[in-house]
């Protein structure tokens, strides 16, 4: 039986994430069963994975942070990342952090395809 994964993405910045999506989904191919739940931003998340834990068997997260000039950036960031680590640790599975934080839109633009990266991470765990 096919393993499952949950991939949560952030589609603030649409063009990021549909970037972000693609690349997570060329590197996944038909060896697992995919469901896709997109959310606004990257702060929803952790909680959208801890409602889906029992459900899958790894998760993808999927978004983009843009830092702006306020302090905002940095206390999303941490957050998201924390609650992330907190999860997959907790609950002993694989959640890929593809999550990209970046200090301008050229910056994300040519990260989009970080998408892939979180993908080999919850690949790699999971055939442990």
């Amino acid at each position: 039986m096919k393993k499952k994964i949950l991939i949560i993405i952030a589609d603030y910045y649409k063009d990021i994430s549909s970037g972000l999506m693609k690349s997570a989904k060329k590197e996944i191919k038909h060896s697992f069963n995919i469901k896709t739940i997109r959310v606004p931003g990257v702060f929803e998340i952790p909680v959208t994975i801890s409602k889906n834990i029992k459900k899958f068997n790894g998760f993808i997260a999927l978004g983009c942070v843009i830092k702006g000039k306020t302090p905002h950036f940095d206390f999303i960031s941490k957050a998201t990342t924390d609650s992330i680590m907190k999860l997959s640790v907790d609950n002993k599975k694989p959640i890929g952090n593809g999550i990209i934080t970046c200090l301008n839109m050229k910056q994300a633009i040519n990260r989009k395809k970080k998408g892939r990266e979180a993908s080999r991470a919850v690949i790699s765990v999971l055939s442990q």
